[in-house]
């Protein structure tokens, strides 16, 4: 969830724990996304890019009927935007930063995006969830229909409110593209006690942190965890040579390699996912990844 330093839906702050990235809090609880693109897109942030094509697949293999996706750190509805809509990461930026957005008021925007994205709605979109505490990026993404429901709730605090927990009682997958770092078994836990069928929990973590933590909190759910250690995603480039040094000492700290990767200038994300112990391996983590 959107916490100081969490980087919100991107996690493309100080998500590491570290204290070492740089902060881009400013850009996560805006009224709306013409900052968060405008300023990552310095940097070439993609991670959303990476998950729609996994996140997609994940939906396609839950034959067990419709699927209702429930996306932590979800700020702005990013996430839910590239899995529900014919549109690309590029597509986003593109419409965001553009003379025409940036003429226009919060109003105007939310009211031209309501069209935007009706028009290219696909017609396998799922329900989709949205949690963050992020009230003001929440507000937007449900006012031009990106998430169905929105919980301005930080589980790591507080209980989970009645309503969120009606609505996860659908959920069969669970996403982070963002915020692992702040996030522990705390926010997972309520939300599969409430669901009514085995969940799914898909994350893009990066490597400069662990998520044994959260993994082990889910093997106590009845959840087993993989871990893909390829391909790995790039999220975005370092602001400086101090971030880089940082995240190359914490990545070989965790026994990973940052040669190809966070030595080249870039973050990289790897994917974890939790699913039940009959489900395990079935079909193979691999099957669900594409090469970054």
């Amino acid at each position: 969830m959107t916490q100081p330093g969490s980087g919100g839906e991107g996690g493309a702050g100080s998500a590491s724990g570290s204290g070492a990235m740089t902060s881009f809090d400013e850009i996560y609880d805006r009224p709306d996304p013409r900052d968060f693109f405008r300023v990552l897109g310095r940097w070439g942030y993609q991670t959303p890019q990476h998950a729609q094509g996994v996140f997609r697949r994940l939906v396609a293999a839950r034959s067990d009927g419709p699927v209702t996706v429930l996306d932590l750190c979800c700020s702005y509805g990013i996430n839910a935007a590239l899995l529900n809509h014919d549109l690309t990461w590029a597509d986003l930026h593109d419409h965001y930063t553009s003379p025409q957005a940036a003429a226009l008021t919060t109003a105007e925007l939310i009211a031209r995006d309501r069209a935007y994205y009706a028009a290219r709605r696909r017609p396998d979109a799922v329900r989709a969830i949205g949690l963050d505490p992020a009230a003001h990026a929440l507000a937007y993404a449900r006012a031009v229909g990106l998430l169905d429901e929105g919980f301005a709730e930080n589980l790591e605090a507080a209980a989970p409110s009645p309503g969120l927990l009606r609505a996860a009682e659908d959920t069969g997958l669970i996403t982070v593209t963002g915020g692992a770092s702040f996030l522990t078994p705390r926010t997972f836990r309520p939300l599969l006690a409430a669901a009514r069928q085995p969940v799914w929990v898909a994350a893009f973590v990066l490597r400069t942190g662990s998520y044994q933590a959260i993994a082990e909190g889910l093997t106590s759910e009845g959840l087993v965890t993989e871990k893909a250690a390829e391909p790995t995603y790039p999220q975005r480039r370092f602001t400086d040579a101090d971030e880089q040094r940082h995240a190359v000492d914490a990545v070989t700290a965790l026994g990973e390699d940052p040669r190809g990767k966070e030595a080249d200038g870039c973050f990289h994300t790897a994917v974890h996912l939790s699913r039940p112990a009959e489900d395990a391996g079935n079909p193979p983590l691999t099957a669900f990844l594409a090469e970054a």
